[in-house]
């Protein structure tokens, strides 16, 4: 049975994966899904796909698109989460910036160079008419870090998925200024191009038994309960998340994707935009 490598993001999203590999639905189809946790996001699967670390990943739309065009030889096979991804805009509980205005000046916590935290607060500069070519950063690889940096003043806001992070502005680690929803749908799945022409037959088959899981998904009796108990969330924000995401099984359009880099150039963190027969391959049936 073959096996292939898929990385993503330890979050409530991702757990149709999760229920497709723990009730053996990849196996039956011959099919042996590895799956690695990256608390570090988009940046660090950008780097795992480089390197051929994972054959695949769940990925957000923006960061895989960004890292295509500077090289990463990977395509976009599939939409995942066809919703904005909200994106919260974090400060240390008591940290003296009470609003946004108040962030302009001041140091961005972001997990790497090219991840969501990273890209996303050129989006959040732009939307709030700052200077985005003066934005400040101070890396710190995830949301441990990011808790570490903003209580030692390292970095004054963070922005991480609204969500994920509501446990720590409950328990008063973090204070929540404002959320940030992406323009786009939030998740795709990419794959290394050496994957798709090799065994682009397999990564069909691993689709359709996804897709097949998250078509009800939200049908799941009790995945309400089942998601607030494995990612240590109330129930009532888990409701709420449900209520505001979708999944999908349909291809970026080319639309969404233009919209993408459009947005990515008007930032200057792409250097022109492509077509998107670069970015975007579309699986035949078999």
């Amino acid at each position: 049975m073959k096996s292939i490598r898929i990385g993503g993001v330890p979050e409530h999203f991702n757990l149709p994966w999760h229920l497709c590999i723990e009730e053996n639905e990849f196996n039956k189809e011959e099919i042996n899904v590895i799956w690695k946790d990256f608390p570090g996001g988009t940046g660090a699967m950008n780097n795992a796909l480089r390197s051929g670390e994972i054959d695949a990943a769940v990925i957000l739309t923006e960061g895989i698109t960004r890292d295509i065009i500077n090289g990463n030889e990977a395509k976009i096979v599939q939409t995942y989460i066809g919703s904005p991804l909200i994106w919260g805009i974090h400060v240390a509980a008591d940290s003296r910036y009470r609003n946004l205005k108040d962030l302009e000046h001041t140091k961005a916590a972001i997990s790497r160079e090219g991840s969501g935290s990273h890209l996303m607060a050129y989006v959040n500069a732009q939307n709030n008419g700052w200077n985005f070519n003066n934005l400040d950063f101070e890396i710190v690889k995830d949301l441990d870090g990011a808790v570490e940096a903003l209580k030692e003043d390292k970095a004054q806001y963070f922005m991480w998925e609204h969500f994920t992070t509501k446990p720590l502005v409950d328990n008063h680690t973090f204070r929540l200024i404002s959320d940030c929803p992406t323009p786009w749908p939030c998740f795709v799945i990419a794959v290394r191009d050496e994957v798709l022409k090799y065994d682009s037959q397999r990564i069909h088959t691993m689709l359709k038994v996804l897709n097949r899981k998250t078509s009800g998904f939200k049908d799941i009796p009790g995945i309400d309960e089942i998601l607030a108990q494995r990612y240590d969330q109330k129930l009532e924000d888990i409701r709420k998340w449900l209520k505001v995401t979708t999944w999908s099984n349909s291809q970026l359009s080319e639309k969404e994707l233009n919209e993408v880099q459009s947005k990515l150039l008007q930032l200057k963190l792409i250097p022109k935009q492509v077509e998107s027969s670069e970015i975007l391959y579309s699986l035949q049936p078999f």
